[in-house]
């Protein structure tokens, strides 16, 4: 959720531009934007900050006591601690150069002159908003890091939370052995979470549950496990428990030890909290968490060990029943202590199907595949990185493998390496289960193979269908190359799906999405990371199939007046349509066409 304050001395002009905000059409503004508070000075702007800790203020020049930059230029100072800076946004009626210089110097994102046009200060406050959750940590991209604990060696695949960029989500679950499920305890199960957990239960992985936030003002505990077991059909089995939420969290309970762990509040990351362990039936925990607060939690546990599912590790290796924990991330609280219990549970890497069967992860023959491919990864080196996934045997730097969606090619694999977090380091050697990177010149494709043994390929990963398609062109025709590159490169890592007219170049690129925050992260991209700037026509087409048929001649298709006729990158012919109801008319009119929903890498 990102929080706005508002600062105009007419409450009037503030309370429209609210207005507009709540109920922009975009993704951003009908899920993750609150109007927190309104300011009609600068003094009364510094004050509500400091009680409302927004991230973003949109405020006037000109006010009375204190005009708009003052007050930034005194919050600057205020807040040059907080770990996120707040972000500013200028409204103004005055188009002087001075008072835009001054907002420059000051760090104002952006000086938007009144009367408001609502696509400028729609663009203005998505951007700084993708920006922030950026900050924040958000993944708009799923990203991969591996640390080792305890004596285990961890891989992690943090995929996208926001349903927009459910595509690298569902591609990158095809990589992975279990799932941690975050669930934020003021919003419960979102609609992304039901979508990806279809995919695990598809997959038959096991689900692990970590409540996140406990440090805000979350949903009833009860409320939040009944959520989950409904919408999601799994049982859930608390390991630990909450004692309040927000300002009254006082810590968790562990189940098995009935040991309390006590919460310090950090002031936001501002300084390490401490824990205590102490006893369920120590006269200590009352003193340490209150006497109400002790009296609740016994009443919950009374109640949580008369009517909660018994934990049954045959049933979470099955993925039938959800190991459930709280926590703050933010405060690192409560995930060490999830971390050492996920280890007890889970198991070793599982097999893979392949065209042969399943791949044996003990296998002597080294196997792999591509899940991913990231550009621009380190910006200094405009490098180009294909993840992939070890599924057996032993992998060993500069061994040679085949590269058998390239034509059962020979290769190297260069510059083998490992992540954590921004870091990297050039590993030896890995096992199955592990997730490496190498250095991709161009060659590797999301779902290619590599192999030491007989060739054969593994499971293809499906390219799910787009909802949303928009024309895209370059503004600066001189910067054709660029274009084209950052296009490309951002499509081969499967965050948009690039097309093209069917008997037509690439002057006309169509590009289709899943969801259209990716149509603003694609614009980002290019104008930081390529320097290109963009113009997007969106396109009214909804559905799209894919041509199963090989051997249909497209000159010679009858279609309808909604359809457009498409080809992707690699030349496999497809359909456009409007409305749904083309669909089955197009295949009435050409006897023997097969459509697909889903295309395979």
């Amino acid at each position: 959720m990102i929080r706005i304050l508002l600062a105009d001395d007419e409450r009037g002009i503030a309370e429209g531009v609210g207005f507009l905000l709540l109920n922009a059409p975009n993704p951003l503004a009908k899920e993750g934007i609150e109007i927190v508070g309104i300011a009609e000075d600068g003094e009364e702007g510094i004050a509500l900050t400091k009680e409302l800790d927004p991230d973003l203020i949109i405020s006037d020049v000109r006010m009375p006591v204190l005009d708009g930059l003052e007050m930034i230029e005194r919050l600057n100072e205020e807040t040059k601690q907080r770990p996120i800076p707040v972000k500013y946004i200028m409204l103004s009626g005055y188009a002087e150069f001075e008072y835009a210089r001054q907002a420059i110097r000051l760090g104002v994102r952006s000086y938007i002159c009144k009367p408001v046009e609502e696509e400028e200060l729609y663009g203005a406050v998505r951007s700084l908003c993708l920006e922030i959750e950026k900050e924040r940590g958000i993944s708009v991209t799923s990203s991969v890091l591996q640390f080792e604990y305890d004596g285990f060696c961890i891989n992690i695949l943090d995929t996208p939370g926001h349903q927009d960029f459910s595509e690298d989500t569902y591609r990158t679950l095809m990589a992975a052995d279990s799932a941690v499920m975050v669930i934020d305890g003021s919003k419960g199960v979102e609609a992304q979470t039901r979508k990806l957990f279809k995919v695990c239960v598809m997959r038959h992985i096991p689900i692990f549950t970590f409540i996140n936030k406990m440090d805000r003002d979350a949903n009833d505990t009860f409320d939040l496990l009944d959520e989950i077991e409904k919408e999601l059909g799994i049982a859930t089995c608390p390991v630990n428990w909450p004692i309040g939420s927000g300002k009254n969290f006082k810590g968790v309970y562990d189940r098995n030890t009935k040991e309390v762990m006590t919460f310090s509040d950090t002031l936001k990351g501002t300084k390490e909290g401490t824990e205590k362990h102490i006893a369920a039936d120590d006269p200590a925990l009352i003193e340490e968490i209150g006497q109400d607060a002790y009296d609740k939690l016994m009443e919950e546990i009374e109640l949580l060990d008369g009517a909660s599912a018994e934990f049954d590790m045959d049933l979470v290796t099955k993925g039938q029943l959800s190991p459930v924990f709280f926590g703050s991330a933010l405060t690192n609280f409560g995930v060490e202590t999830f971390l050492q219990h996920f280890l007890k549970m889970t198991y070793s890497p599982l097999p893979r199907k392949a065209d042969i069967g399943e791949i044996d992860p003990f296998d002597e023959h080294f196997s792999a595949f591509v899940f991913k491919i990231q550009a621009n990864m380190n910006k200094a080196h405009r490098d180009r990185i294909a993840f992939m996934r070890i599924c057996s045997g032993k992998f060993t730097a500069g061994m040679e493998v085949t590269h058998v969606q390239g034509g059962n090619k020979k290769i190297k694999l260069s510059q083998p390496q490992q992540m954590m977090a921004q870091e990297r380091h050039i590993v030896d050697e890995a096992y199955a289960g592990d997730i490496i990177g190498v250095f991709d010149p161009g060659i590797f494709s999301i779902g290619d193979t590599l192999t030491t043994a007989k060739p054969f390929q593994f499971e293809g990963i499906p390219t799910f269908a787009p909802e949303h398609f928009a024309r895209v062109r370059q503004v600066d025709t001189m910067k054709r190359k660029q274009f084209m590159k950052g296009m490309q490169q951002i499509a081969q890592e499967g965050a948009i799906q690039i097309f093209q007219e069917y008997n037509m170049g690439m002057e006309e690129v169509i590009v289709g999405v899943v969801g259209v925050l990716q149509f603003d992260v694609l614009k980002y991209r290019l104008e930081n990371e390529y320097n290109v700037e963009i113009r997007m026509d969106n396109l009214p087409y909804e559905h799209i199939r894919w041509i199963e048929n090989e051997e249909i001649d497209m000159d010679k298709l009858v279609g309808t007046s909604d359809m457009k006729k498409i080809q992707d990158l690699k030349g496999r012919p497809l359909l456009l349509f409007v409305n749904a109801w083309s669909v089955g008319m197009v295949l009435d009119r050409n006897e023997g066409l097969v459509l697909s929903e889903f295309g395979r890498e």
